[in-house]
């Protein structure tokens, strides 16, 4: 004879409780004010400084270069009523963020998605409309944006394959170091920028097959293996960058670059045509492994599998799944995406190599990878808004803008921390994140 407890309904005792309800009532969080107060703060700011002490002038914005296909007519937005407009929606979407935790729901995601648009524009607006030459190229701006987040979108991509399965890559700044470094060489001593890609690919690899040794096999904390990781490249790679490359430039560092493959037509297409059809071969390679990825990770049986081993190591082992080789083999190819990305620094950026040419943008696609929550999709958004903040801080410097260049500097580092810190909501890694698995 077996008995089954209940739980009774709240207000009604002795009434069962239905199985959906009771997994409810344990799964539900607790809705926090982080949310509500972040962007209650950031639109009071936004108000007194785009708004209230915005500037008297007219910010422009080219939409077309003169190779375009058709032209666009700038749009000229009064940066002052411009900075009111924007604000005040922004306390529109806070007020309502507010409302929402009084009712004890949580915000929905298009909102904190919403306010950083809106964020951004009227920045934006008050950074050109104060400065000398209150006029920039906004497809220029949006053009530069995505190419500066290449090496962010393979480093988060390699990031996403690694999490997934239950490894979490901190050695992406050394993955991306290695691969610009053996580019570099192997495209200087080959004469071929293409197996200069290649290399940068195996050097990624590489880097990812010690990680994930002595992380999955020595079972090493997995923190501290790609933190040693980082460094021993980066050492190593200055210590050849000294002794061999200064030695010989001409031998060991003159790579050349990969061509950028124009495609007719379609490249003149306002805005969307350098970014889509006037690109590197490491650009379109982009492109290509976002989607890629994805397909894989979300419609394919390998992904369902690689997605077990990331959330329940132990019952993907119970059906089968080689738990610790389906973690190494994704590690690896993780790296090799990484490789790649590391070769658009010596092969399209520029021409040479130089120490820690990376500039700590490793770290960068590790809170993209956080920022766009563990989805290629997601870290790729994620990336380009970096290489916005990373783009913008150039350009505004050149039209002469009161910001202080130290401020446009700290930009893009800025962005990672508001990311990190939860503007877009609660992130949560794949269960098994992090936790070595030991059979048996």
């Amino acid at each position: 004879m077996s008995t089954t407890s209940t739980s009774p309904l709240p207000g009604k005792p002795g009434t069962p409780q239905p199985a959906e309800e009771r997994q409810q009532a344990t799964s539900a969080k607790p809705v926090t004010w982080k949310v509500p107060v972040l962007l209650s703060v950031l639109g009071t700011l936004a108000f007194i400084f785009f708004g209230l002490m915005g500037p008297n002038q007219t910010a422009g914005f080219g939409l077309s270069s003169s190779g375009d296909f058709f032209q666009l007519p700038a749009v000229e937005v009064p940066a002052f009523l411009g900075g009111i407009v924007l604000s005040v929606l922004m306390l529109g979407l806070a007020g309502y963020a507010v409302y929402l935790k009084t009712k004890d729901q949580p915000a929905p995601r298009w909102l904190p998605v919403t306010f950083t648009v809106l964020f951004v524009a009227a920045f934006l607006i008050w950074v050109v409309g104060g400065a000398r030459t209150p006029s920039i190229s906004l497809a220029g701006l949006i053009a530069g944006s995505v190419t500066l987040a290449v090496p962010l979108v393979f480093g988060s991509l390699s990031g996403v394959l690694c999490e997934r399965v239950g490894v979490v890559n901190i050695a992406i700044e050394g993955q991306l170091l290695g691969g610009a470094f053996t580019a570099a060489l192997v495209a200087s001593m080959t004469r071929s920028p293409f197996l200069g890609l290649l290399a940068a690919a195996v050097a990624g690899a590489a880097v990812s097959m010690v990680l994930a040794l002595f992380s999955i096999k020595y079972l090493v904390n997995q923190i501290i293996v790609g933190v040693v990781l980082n460094v021993l490249v980066s050492g190593l790679t200055g210590f050849l960058f000294n002794t061999v490359m200064q030695a010989d430039k001409a031998t060991f560092n003159s790579p050349g670059r990969l061509p950028i493959i124009d495609i007719p037509v379609l490249s003149s297409i306002p805005v969307l045509g350098p970014i889509l059809f006037k690109q590197s071969v490491v650009g379109y390679l982009m492109y290509i492994a976002v989607i890629v990825v994805w397909v894989g990770l979300f419609k394919t049986k390998w992904g369902l599998r690689v997605r077990a081993v990331g959330e329940h190591p132990q019952a993907a082992d119970t059906m089968g799944i080689k738990v610790n080789s389906t973690r190494f083999w994704n590690v690896t190819l993780g790296g090799a995406i990484a490789g790649i990305g590391g070769s658009f620094f010596t092969l399209v950026a520029i021409d040479s190599f130089t120490e820690e040419i990376s500039g700590g943008r490793g770290f960068i696609a590790l809170a993209a990878l956080i920022f766009g929550r563990w989805n290629p999709i997601g870290a790729f958004f994620a990336s380009l808004l970096f290489g916005f903040a990373d783009n913008l801080q150039s350009i505004v410097t050149i039209i002469g803008t009161p910001v202080p260049s130290q401020f446009m500097a700290m930009l893009p580092y800025l962005v990672t921390v508001l990311a990190v810190a939860g503007l877009v909501g609660r992130s949560r890694p794949p269960a098994a994140s992090g936790i070595p698995y030991v059979k048996g």
